[in-house]
């Protein structure tokens, strides 16, 4: 197969990238991003030109959409704006890629009558004081991000419905893993602790995450990719349900670092109190999460820790003044 994988220069994108080149020896890839903030070349080092390209581009340009497809047997779509915190200071931003964009890559398959490979996240379904979400529990978003993704995931049902198209939803809890931005809860802790700085924790940090190491949620794609059946939904859930103070205070451990440098903060509007998924429709396709989070969460910090080159340019640069504005304070450095 050629796939053309729009958002593969981000975390999750390009570890499918990588995952899907060394399993398919006989695919190709075609990497379409736009490469903002959170899509960085870097995260595609090392990858055979022989078998993968990288074309900058935005998914709501219909002929850069159109242009980039050609000659491909499928589009997996992991372009979004993506950080809840972002959402809520410019939403704008988030409908245009996540629905628009979502809306145009689907023209762009139906069209070319290729498959189409949503993948979306847990948030779509909301606050769960109990249970875990099916693919046919109701979606409830909570912030704007979140509304944007399900916005974009009822356009892929929708089009599956009306016009028969071969299109799909996968839908992730909470990723973490190498390539992360620093933006995110793990990676901001692990950077943090190394420096020294304070770990922003929201309210009493007791929200609930399903947490889902990056290698587990990118073999479920491409379990998906290969056998699951049109106009269905696939829940990927991890194997562990932490609160997220549990999570920061084993980073600090596995840092060298004590609770000292925990600083509670505002907690943001709307926060969802409690994620969790139920994945046996996806188990039916012979897939399980295969890291725990204490293996997972130890592979993370030391990847963190000998990586500054991947990370320092980040933590330099836009995401300073975005982390001052945010959280009030300076990073360290």
């Amino acid at each position: 197969m050629r796939l053309l994988v729009a958002g593969g220069a981000g975390f999750i994108g390009s570890g499918f990238v990588r995952l899907r080149l060394e399993r398919h020896p006989e695919d190709s890839i075609r990497v379409f991003d736009k490469l903002t903030y959170a899509g960085r070349r870097e995260n595609l080092d090392g990858l055979d030109p022989e078998r993968f390209e990288l074309i900058e581009g935005d998914i709501a340009d219909r002929d850069a959409v159109r242009a980039a497809l050609e000659g491909c047997d499928a589009i997996v779509n992991f372009a979004a704006e993506s950080h809840v915190d972002r959402s809520i200071e410019s939403p704008g931003e988030f409908i245009a890629t996540d629905v628009y964009g979502t809306f145009v890559l689907l023209e762009a398959a139906r069209d070319a009558g290729v498959r189409h490979l949503q993948v979306s996240t847990d948030e779509v379904y909301g606050d769960l004081d109990s249970g875990s979400a099916t693919e046919v529990s109701p979606l409830a978003p909570s912030s704007p991000y979140a509304a944007s993704k399900a916005g974009g995931d009822l356009l892929v049902s929708a089009f599956a419905r009306t016009y028969g198209a071969e299109a799909l939803i996968v839908r992730a809890s909470n990723n973490y893993g190498p390539r992360q931005h620093p933006e995110k809860l793990i990676p901001l802790c692990i950077l943090n602790a190394l420096a020294g700085d304070p770990l922003p924790v929201y309210g009493d940090g007791m929200q609930v995450r399903n947490w889902l190491y990056v290698e587990d949620c990118c073999a479920a794609i491409d379990a998906v990719l290969e056998h699951g059946e049109p106009a269905q939904v696939y829940n990927v859930g991890g194997p562990d349900e932490l609160p997220n103070i549990e999570v920061v205070n084993r980073i600090l451990e596995l840092t060298g670092r004590d609770e000292s440098l925990v600083e509670y903060v505002t907690d943001r509007p709307g926060h969802d109190r409690r994620y969790s998924l139920a994945s046996e429709r996806l188990h039916g396709l012979g897939w399980r999460p295969e890291v725990p989070f204490e293996q997972g969460i130890e592979r993370t910090v030391d990847w963190y820790r000998e990586n500054e080159w991947w990370w320092e340019p980040i933590r330099s640069g836009e995401y300073r003044e975005y982390y001052e504005r945010h959280y009030g304070r300076a990073l360290g450095g």
